[in-house]
């Protein structure tokens, strides 16, 4: 009886003392309407046929498409693909982990890597670093870009807390910056004459960026809050943040904007019900110290959206029973419609005219 109480007392001291990394942050979130009105349950990701990266490669997070069309992703473990043909083709290994991927207007690939920042490839061997830190600070999580026509560069930096390549890798590290919810997320612009500077901070993991057609706004997906605002960069608003969606039905991901002007969005996961727990800070902690099994994981329920400059929602395209896995991003070329991942063996790709 006498060593029963003693385990129950060190139990009970390690559920309220033993120290963890996280360390939660009060907020009332919004009740989420799930999935009805617009974003009604279907199955228009149903006809996406999943291609597989060679070997055991996974995770082909992002997508880029260069001027002569040559379509490029990134897998887990660094290595580069291109992937317009009818199999995926290796071209080089970068190492890190890219995540964000777009084409520049000088013909170079540039990529946000997590572990290392913003990166710049011409062809094999000729990887470079473009930025790596901010006023002497590292960049500790890049996540996604988009360059603009004159070179300059926008990213975001998820988290200035947690990094990456320490944490586990960028899901576990992810999950923990949303369980936490410190507002440390960021968005960096980087200039050809090498000038860099945060234009905008305060963010629950900074993800998407994406501009518009006119360069005179940025938008920003907001994972951990499930919302995306607007920058203004130009005009009497130019410095000025406002939210652009809002109460979303899952957490957003990478955006990326269409030549008509339109935008594609993924939620990688819908929201968890964990959340009912965010106005507690201290029973959020208690639940980190009980283990992975038991602490909150995104759904694998795919979902992409695609939207206007205004915030119209145009179509919604779901995958209700997770077989893409967690849904990064998507996009249309040409006639095709791709469908990237976090983690999963491959990609999803279907044509256009299978899209409803």
């Amino acid at each position: 009886m006498r060593l029963l109480l003693i385990l129950c007392l060190v139990g009970f001291g390690y559920l309220l003392l033993w120290p963890v990394p996280v360390s939660p942050v009060a907020y009332e979130p919004q009740e989420t309407q799930g999935f009805q009105g617009i974003f009604a349950e279907n199955r228009g990701l149903d006809p996406a046929v999943v291609i597989e990266l060679p070997g055991a490669e996974i995770g082909p997070e992002d997508l880029a498409v260069m001027a002569d069309g040559t379509i490029y992703t990134t897998s887990l473990s660094g290595v580069l693909y291109r992937i317009d043909g009818e199999a995926p083709e290796k071209v080089d290994d970068l190492g890190g982990r890219p995540l964000g991927l777009k084409a520049g207007p000088d013909g170079a690939l540039y990529i946000a890597d997590s572990f290392r920042g913003i990166l710049r490839w011409t062809g094999p061997g000729s990887l470079e670093t473009v930025v790596s830190e901010i006023d002497g600070k590292p960049i500790v999580y890049a996540n996604q870009l988009d360059v603009a026509q004159d070179g300059t560069i926008y990213f975001s930096n998820s988290s200035d807390r947690f990094d990456p390549e320490t944490m586990g890798g960028t899901k576990p590290t992810s999950v923990l910056t949303i369980w936490e919810q410190s507002q440390t997320g960021y968005v960096a612009r980087w200039s050809v004459d090498g000038k860099v500077e945060k234009i905008a901070e305060g963010f629950v993991y900074t993800n998407g960026v994406a501009l518009s057609p006119d360069e005179d706004f940025l938008l920003i997906s907001e994972t951990g809050r499930a919302r995306v605002h607007r920058l203004w960069l130009v005009g009497d608003k130019a410095g000025q943040t406002e939210v652009f969606l809002d109460n979303l039905p899952g957490y957003p991901d990478n955006l990326e904007r269409q030549a008509d002007g339109t935008y594609w969005m993924a939620f990688a996961s819908p929201r968890v019900p964990a959340e009912a727990l965010m106005p507690y800070p201290f029973l959020r902690k208690v639940i980190w110290r009980l283990g992975p099994l038991v602490r909150p994981k995104p759904i694998e329920r795919g979902m992409v959206v695609q939207f206007d400059a205004q915030g119209q929602i145009l179509r919604t395209l779901q995958d209700p029973n997770g077989r893409l896995g967690i849904t990064t991003g998507a996009r249309i070329v040409d006639d095709t419609f791709y469908v990237m991942t976090l983690d999963s063996r491959g990609f999803g790709r279907m044509p256009v005219q299978e899209m409803p």
